[in-house]
């Protein structure tokens, strides 16, 4: 099993747990993604102390894209572990998010009127998000309070990493951290359950669309058409699924609402360069012609 650790408490709690449960079955990697310059060093202290647990470790020194910075440097992240995991023969890799993570995601989430699938948070276990093969991501934290992992690093003596951006108030999440820090009646173990929850929600919607798409939908010369039988939750996904199909990049859930509202209410719509109408029946969707140059 591969574990993530970025030298912080919680991977490193991740990795000490990991290596007293499979002592002989753990190994690690830590990305430098070269946004600070304390970064180099913290991957060298994670490497002395997998060295001294006789962990083997490597590692992955990146280069984050321009623009959306956290995005970028995820994104870039995963590809990286991906391509260590196909190279070392990684049967799995481990992430240290724990029950403060979804608590805080939810409640971000909430605040951002997100639909099912959004406030599902992450789940036990899913897909490392990079190309190539599905490689198997498990997260098996998720029951544990930020606190106790820190507890967990300081009774083996580390002294974590200190990344100065979990500080800072421009990011959401810590904006939604320090608020939660200052209540005590939210129940987090709570919130982190009402994720996973919810995350099984999504899944039988998920199931359910599937299953409505495979009976309503049909594919009619350059076009698809689409006779709705199911609840608004469901055709709202088989709705989306066909506006990616036909052009090729997922579709924000707020911009398909309003494309289904406008189908309900038999007025035609355009959502990117689809073109949907109403028809007898059901609705008709189609790749809008491209508008001549003047």
């Amino acid at each position: 099993m591969g574990i993530a650790v970025s030298g912080g408490p919680d991977s490193l709690a991740l990795l000490l747990l990991a290596h007293a449960a499979r002592p002989d079955a753990v190994c690690a990697a830590t990305v430098d993604h070269g946004l600070r310059a304390e970064s180099a060093g913290e991957a060298v202290q994670v490497a002395r102390i997998c060295a001294e647990r006789g962990i083997a470790h490597e590692v992955l020194t990146i280069t984050v894209a321009e623009g959306n910075v956290q995005s970028q440097a995820r994104e870039a992240r995963y590809g990286a572990l991906s391509e260590w995991m196909r190279r070392r023969e990684v049967a799995a890799l481990a992430t240290a998010h724990h029950a403060d993570d979804q608590a805080e995601t939810l409640l971000m989430r909430l605040n951002r009127a997100s639909g099912v699938a959004g406030l599902a948070g992450v789940r036990e276990r899913g897909f490392v998000p990079a190309e190539g093969d599905a490689q198997l991501l498990i997260r098996p934290l998720l029951g544990w309070r930020k606190a106790e992992l820190a507890d967990v690093v300081a009774q083996a003596g580390l002294e974590p990493a200190d990344d100065p951006s979990n500080r800072n108030q421009a990011y959401d999440r810590v904006r939604m951290r320090q608020a939660l820090a200052q209540v005590d009646w939210l129940d987090v173990h709570a919130l982190a359950a009402s994720a996973q929850y919810l995350a099984e929600a999504d899944t039988a919607l998920e199931w359910a669309a599937e299953r409505e798409y495979g009976a309503r939908v049909q594919r009619e010369g350059l076009g698809m058409t689409y006779r709705p039988a199911a609840p608004r939750a469901i055709a709202l996904r088989v709705v989306a699924r066909i506006v990616e199909e036909i052009d090729g990049s997922a579709p924000r859930g707020s911009a398909v609402a309003r494309l289904f509202d406008s189908l309900l209410a038999r007025q035609p719509a355009m959502l990117g360069d689809v073109m949907a109408r109403p028809m007898p029946g059901g609705w008709a969707f189609s790749r809008a012609p491209k508008r001549r140059a003047i």
